[in-house]
């Protein structure tokens, strides 16, 4: 069964070395007046791996789930006399994730299912991400089978110049990887690539270290 590959490049300074590609959600647990709901206890189930991550909430309502891997999650909230709610949840590769949840008081028999789509601006951070779904890499024509002409197809990346192409000096170019892609206005060399959450740049020019091929599977590192 073909699993999902995750390629992430990330368009920013030199600096930033310490991204990764974990998920984050935070949020707030509310009654109906609005106030905080101390000690509710929230689960996050993984659909397709099953793994659960436990947190409460502190004395001002707010909670916090870090270090959670790209998937469809399944989000419960239960606290004493409140009835439970339950929501889904989808995480994309970094993505900080800000949620509001609010408790009804009934029985704990009872429960509150919400359903609705991630929210398309985040108000938790300026970051610009994008997700290149397993399909497309399944079904998408790639000359080369090179995952890195898959960055093209998001919007504000193009191919660029550089050392990265073998336009300057073809000492310092890897022979049939394309590492030159400007991504929001950047330069080339300032992209950085991980593989499976580990780094994949080469330390030189920034590029990229090792293409797997498209149809290779995860490895945990």
């Amino acid at each position: 069964m073909q699993k999902q590959f995750l390629l992430l490049v990330l368009g920013f300074a030199l600096s930033a070395f310490g991204q990764s590609n974990y998920a984050v959600v935070t949020g707030t647990v509310t009654d109906t007046q609005h106030l905080p709901v101390v000690g509710a206890a929230l689960q996050l189930t993984a659909r397709s791996t099953g793994a659960i991550r436990r947190v409460v909430t502190n004395q001002q309502g707010l909670f916090e789930a870090s270090a959670l891997l790209p998937d469809d999650y399944e989000l419960t909230t239960e606290a004493r006399g409140f009835a439970p709610a339950r929501q889904s949840v989808r995480l994309e590769v970094g993505e900080k994730l800000a949620v509001a949840i609010s408790l009804t008081v009934g029985s704990v028999k009872q429960g509150v299912n919400v359903t609705g789509a991630s929210e398309v601006l985040h108000t938790a951070d300026a970051s610009v991400g994008e997700v290149v779904e397993p399909q497309s890499i399944r079904e998408l024509p790639l000359n080369g089978r090179m995952l890195i002409d898959l960055v093209l197809t998001v919007p504000g990346a193009h191919i660029g110049f550089g050392a990265q192409t073998g336009s300057t000096n073809p000492l310092y170019w890897r022979p049939g990887q394309r590492s030159a892609v400007v991504i929001g206005g950047s330069r080339p060399n300032a992209n950085f690539f991980l593989l499976d959450g580990a780094t994949n740049t080469d330390p030189t020019f920034n590029t990229q270290n090792l293409s797997p091929a498209p149809d290779a599977e995860p490895q945990s590192i």
